[in-house]
């Protein structure tokens, strides 16, 4: 909790899962980029329902990757396109993936991860 980025005025909120070593390496290799200070990043394991929006409970959080920028939430692959757009290193990915023929196959590649998702956690977990 010590190293969270507290950006409270950022307009992109990145929610992540900090009990999931996969997760927890993910958003570490991206807090290291350019950009990643004015997001505003938040660890849905340890923060109470009061730091999530409306509409977002804390299980649909932890299930599935979600952001919310401009006032809109989203999740699973167009929500990685939105904070790699926010990122300089990964700008350029986050345009392409949100294009309209490219967005539904990433979100086809997230459905099929996420059942991989707990066999994941525990390979990271002893590593």
């Amino acid at each position: 909790m010590a190293d969270r980025v507290e950006k409270e005025n950022a307009t992109t909120t990145v929610f992540y899962d900090g009990s999931c070593p996969l997760c927890t390496r993910e958003i570490a290799f991206y807090r290291k980029h350019v950009g990643a200070g004015d997001l505003r990043w938040v660890d849905v394991s340890e923060d109470g329902q009061d730091r999530l929006p409306h509409g977002l409970s804390r299980e649909r959080a932890m299930a599935r990757f979600h952001v919310s920028s401009g006032g809109e939430i989203v999740s699973g692959a167009r929500a990685f396109a939105v904070m790699w757009s926010a990122l300089s290193r990964f700008r350029w990915l986050g345009r392409a993936a949100l294009l309209t023929p490219v967005t539904p196959l990433l979100e086809g590649a997230y459905r099929l991860f996420l059942p991989l998702r707990p066999w994941l956690q525990r390979r990271f977990s002893r590593s």
